[in-house]
């Protein structure tokens, strides 16, 4: 019988987060397979990041409040061991999309892996643990995407979509750390959010979406496809004026930037820029 806590380390909800990228990736494919799509939808987020944030969770051993759980309970070695079988059972059906999703699927296994385990740890470092994140969960999963959604499994997705995913990612990772603070530096970790300070933090992920959108701008300008960068911005507006609020509290109290407030901008930013994409994706196929 699976435990209370495996469910609720796992953290399934929290694939809605990084869903963003999934439909950003297919909105930009021109010819899609859509039984390719589904699976590819169902091995990253019921699969690749469930056994992410368990083997994560596995190895901090939270007490305090974690990305989307506010009382987060101890993990047993059954979640160790379905994170295991998540990612061996993930691997054998990402080869039905092709060898090559099938190595990015493992390279991210690897890459969480060694982010989390107290062997080495990688998510200690700063820059490294930073980079890490934003190439896995940001450009190598765009390309994931987009190579296996689409009916020809095409090798040619373009680069400034593939920068923007990471750019997104970045500007967005950041955030989620913001309240950890103490908490993670009870456990020996610094985190990019820590090294940037709170006030840091608003500042350094404002420069990563606004340069995320430069890209964004570029190429839907020069592929003449400009209406859907106007759709995207849209889209953002509730992002822009939450945020912005936000950042004015913090600048004055610094408790402002609390797991409550975390949590609220993040579900709005995902809200959003999943809908935006869906948008794109809809106007771009059905329209």
């Amino acid at each position: 019988m699976i435990q209370k806590s495996t469910i609720q380390l796992l953290r399934i909800p929290f694939s809605f987060f990084l869903m963003p990228v999934y439909w950003f990736a297919l909105s930009s494919t021109d010819h899609i397979n859509w039984k390719r799509a589904l699976l590819v939808f169902i091995l990253l987020h019921l699969f690749l990041y469930p056994s992410s944030n368990g083997y994560n969770s596995y190895n901090d051993r939270d007490t305090e409040s974690i990305g989307g759980l506010a009382q987060p309970l101890l993990p047993t070695r059954q979640l160790y061991d379905i994170t295991l079988l998540l990612d061996i059972l993930g691997l054998v059906f990402s080869f039905l999309i092709s060898p090559l999703f099938a190595g990015c699927f493992l390279f991210f296994i690897i890459s969480s892996r060694l982010y989390s385990w107290r062997g080495l740890r990688l998510k200690k470092y700063p820059i490294l643990g930073y980079l890490l994140v934003i190439i896995n969960q940001g450009s190598l999963v765009f390309f994931s995407i987009a190579h296996g959604a689409s009916s020809d499994l095409t090798m040619h997705v373009p680069v400034l979509l593939i920068v923007a995913a990471g750019l997104l990612i970045g500007g967005f990772y950041p955030i989620t750390q913001i309240y950890q603070h103490e908490q993670d530096k009870n456990d020996g970790v610094t985190t990019i959010s820590i090294l940037l300070g709170k006030r840091g933090t608003f500042i350094f992920c404002t420069i990563f979406y606004l340069f995320s959108f430069v890209c964004l701008f570029i190429h839907y300008h020069t592929t003449e496809q400009l209406h859907n960068f106007w759709i995207v911005q849209l889209f953002f507006i509730p992002v822009v004026l939450y945020f912005t609020r936000w950042l004015l509290q913090v600048w004055k109290k610094p408790e402002k930037a609390d797991f409550k407030n975390t949590m609220r901008m993040v579900w709005l930013a995902s809200t959003c820029t999943n809908l935006a994409f869906i948008s794109l994706l809809i106007l771009n196929h059905f329209g």
